[in-house]
C-alpha cells in the first residue's frame, strides 16, 4: 500500500465538541498536493547498527519486520503553545484534560486551554520531575474524581513519585478534598527517572510505574523488590493494598509492588486479554517491552540488551534464569513514552497493534503482535518528541508533541 506523507494541518479550532465526540477540528484548506514526501517505513536494514552485541533470546525479540498491511494517514492539530504537555485525558463531551510537566493542570476546550486549575499540591519541576500522568476514576461523571502522578519534594533534597486524587470542581477551576495516596518509597535526591503512567485495571485496581531514579545507588536497590525503587505498584482506588498482590502474604517484597527489576517505564496499557503491558526506557539500547507478571522480576540493573551512556558495558549478560526476557526491545532506542492498544474503528487494520510515542526518535512506532510475540514494526514519523500517546472517543489516536508545545490527531488520510 502506498503511505501519504505526513501533514501537519494549519486549523481553526471549534467550540466544545457534543457527548462523546473528541475535539472537532476543521482542515484550513492549505493545499494537501504541495505535502513533502513522508520518510520511508523501517526497513531491517534502517535500523541502525547496535550498541552491544549481546544476541536475541529468541527469534523476532528485535527489529521486526514491516507489516504487510497499514493504513494511509494524516496529522490534524488540536491544540498549540501548551507547553510540555505530559499526560491527557478525555473529559465527558471530549474535552482534554491535560498535565504539563512545569507544575500545572489545563482543560483544552474548542482548541483553547484554560488558566490554570488550582488546588495542586507541592511539585518537584527539576529536571525529569513535574505534573505527570493523569487518568479519572472509573466513576467520574458521577464523582468527579481524577488521579494523577507527580514528583513530590520530600525535604532535604530528597524527592519521589507520588500519586494524588482529588475532586475536579464543578467549574473545572480548582481541586478540592485532594489526598495523596500513595508515596514511592524510599525518598531520593535524584531529579531522574520518575516512571510514573498510570493504567486502571479491569478489577478497578490502579498500576503505577516506578522509576529506579538513574543513579548507581537507587538502581541496585530495582532488585529489591520491599521497595518501590524500579518497580509496578498496584493499590486500591483509595491507596490501600489489594489482597491478592503477589508480595502480601511474604516479607519477600512490599505489599504494593506488583512486578520489579524495572528501570523508567513511562509506557503502560492494558492489552486485549486484559493483562498489564509496559515499555521502558533501556540506557544507551536496550528500550524493552514487557508483559508483566505478579511477582515478576524484570532484570534490571543485573541484565538487559544496552550499555552505559559512556559507552562502558552495563551488564555482563542479557538473560539470566528467574528474570522475565523482554518480549520485545530495541537497540538503538526509541526512547518510549505513552501506549496504547488500538481498538478504534477508524483504521480497522490497526486494531489490536501496539502504538508507542518515542521521544528522542521522534516517531509514533506501531507493533503487530501475535501470540504474545511481535511480528511486525512500522514508524509513523512525527514532527517532535511524542511523550503521550491516547485513543480518543472518536477512534483517532492522540499524541502529545513536546518539540512544538501541541495534542495532535491521526485520523485517515482523505481522498
Amino acid at each position: 500500500m502506498t503511505r501519504l506523507p505526513i501533514l501537519l494541518v494549519p486549523v481553526l479550532l471549534m467550540a466544545c465538541s457534543p457527548e462523546g465526540e473528541a475535539p472537532p477540528v476543521v482542515d484550513s484548506g492549505w493545499d494537501q498536493s504541495e505535502r513533502p514526501a513522508m520518510a520511508p517505513q523501517p526497513q531491517s536494514e534502517d535500523f541502525g547498527d547496535r550498541n552491544t552485541g549481546f544476541e536475541p533470546a529468541f527469534e523476532g525479540q528485535t527489529r521486526a519486520p514491516l507489516p504487510g498491511q497499514t493504513h494511509d494517514w494524516r496529522v490534524e492539530t488540536v491544540g498549540e503553545r501548551l507547553g510540555e504537555v505530559w499526560g491527557f485525558t478525555f473529559l465527558p463531551g471530549g474535552d482534554i484534560l491535560f498535565t504539563k510537566k512545569s507544575g500545572t493542570l489545563h482543560v483544552l476546550s474548542g482548541g483553547q486551554a484554560s488558566g490554570p486549575i488550582e488546588g495542586l499540591p507541592a511539585i518537584d519541576t527539576d529536571d525529569q520531575g513535574g505534573l505527570l500522568d493523569i487518568v479519572l476514576d472509573q466513576d467520574f461523571p458521577d464523582n468527579r474524581l481524577i488521579y494523577f502522578s507527580f514528583s513530590e519534594p520530600r525535604g532535604e533534597g530528597e524527592n519521589g513519585t507520588s500519586v494524588a486524587r482529588a475532586r475536579l470542581s464543578d467549574d473545572r477551576s480548582a481541586l478540592e478534598e485532594l489526598e495523596v495516596i500513595f508515596r514511592q518509597q524510599p525518598a531520593w535526591d535524584s531529579s531522574m527517572h520518575f516512571g510514573s503512567r498510570l493504567v486502571w485495571g479491569e478489577d478497578g485496581t490502579l498500576f503505577v510505574t516506578l522509576g529506579e531514579r538513574f543513579h548507581p545507588a537507587p538502581r541496585q536497590l530495582a532488585q529489591d523488590p520491599t521497595n518501590h525503587i524500579g518497580t509496578i505498584v498496584r493499590i486500591e482506588p483509595d491507596g490501600s493494598i489489594p489482597q491478592d498482590n503477589p508480595f502480601t502474604t511474604t516479607s519477600a517484597g512490599a505489599d504494593a509492588v506488583y512486578a520489579y527489576g524495572i528501570r523508567n517505564s513511562q509506557a503502560a496499557a492494558l492489552g486485549p486479554d486484559g493483562r498489564l503491558w509496559e515499555i521502558e526506557h533501556g540506557p544507551q539500547g536496550g528500550d524493552e517491552l514487557n508483559l508483566i507478571e505478579p511477582g515478576g522480576n524484570y532484570g534490571w540493573p543485573v541484565v538487559g540488551y544496552g550499555e552505559q551512556y559512556d559507552g562502558t558495558p552495563q551488564h555482563e549478560r542479557a538473560s539470566l534464569p528467574g528474570m522475565i526476557d523482554p518480549v520485545y526491545f530495541w537497540d538503538p532506542v526509541i526512547a518510549p513514552s505513552g501506549m496504547i492498544f488500538y481498538d478504534g474503528e477508524l483504521f480497522p487494520q490497526w486494531r489490536g497493534d501496539i502504538f508507542v510515542g518515542g521521544l528522542a526518535s521522534r516517531k509514533l512506532v506501531r507493533l503487530t503482535l501475535e501470540d504474545e510475540r511481535v511480528t511486525g514494526e512500522e514508524w509513523l514519523e512525527m514532527d517532535g518528541r511524542i511523550r503521550e500517546v491516547e485513543q480518543g472517543p472518536d477512534g483517532a489516536i492522540y499524541v502529545s508533541d513536546e518539540s512544538n508545545a501541541t495534542i495532535l490527531r491521526i485520523v485517515p488520510a482523505q481522498d
